[in-house]
């Protein structure tokens, strides 16, 4: 593929990284993930605006939602024992604790929280929440396994001061 096609993300492009990393293997710092994540943000921020690079981030993250889901997750399950899944998995490659502080199976919404959320947790007070991957990440995997789509809106995060990051999810009607 030469710079000028257009790229299509798929799960199989992260690569063997076994064979690849044989001496430092799957792992890494979270601080160099983070460091990839926000020099990135500040740049789309400083060429397209905040308003921009949070929907590019919502957006990449939906993408990463849908391939996580379609390659980790056993989308065949009820819902109770998806959630259990996703919980598993996400604790598996390190993202984060998850934990579902309430649900409304018949509105299928919930109020999720996400604890030591790999993408903010122990950052300083910015005063807005700073998840927007993760919204999109999560409305992506919902949006896989249910084949709806989903509003997913960050109301608390460590942006903001708080100790996890709790997310709204709404079925979008």
């Amino acid at each position: 593929m030469d710079k000028s096609e257009k790229y299509n993300f798929k799960w199989k492009d992260l690569g063997d990284i076994s064979l690849g990393r044989p001496n430092l293997g799957p792992l890494t710092q979270v601080a160099v993930y983070r460091l990839m994540q926000y020099t990135m943000r500040d740049i789309l921020e400083k060429k397209y605006g905040a308003v921009e690079a949070n929907k590019l981030f919502h957006d990449a993250g939906f993408l990463a939602g849908t391939e996580f889901c379609k390659n980790t997750l056993n989308r065949s399950l009820q819902v109770n024992d998806f959630i259990a899944d996703l919980t598993q998995k996400l604790l598996q490659f390190g993202i984060g604790v998850l934990r579902v502080e309430s649900a409304d199976l018949e509105k299928f919404s919930f109020v999720l929280t996400v604890s030591e959320d790999l993408d903010c947790s122990g950052l300083p007070f910015y005063g807005v929440p700073v998840c927007d991957y993760d919204e999109g990440f999560i409305s992506g995997i919902f949006h896989l396994y249910s084949g709806r789509n989903f509003d997913v809106k960050e109301i608390d995060c460590w942006g903001t001061g708080e100790r996890t990051c709790r997310f709204s999810v709404k079925l979008v009607n």
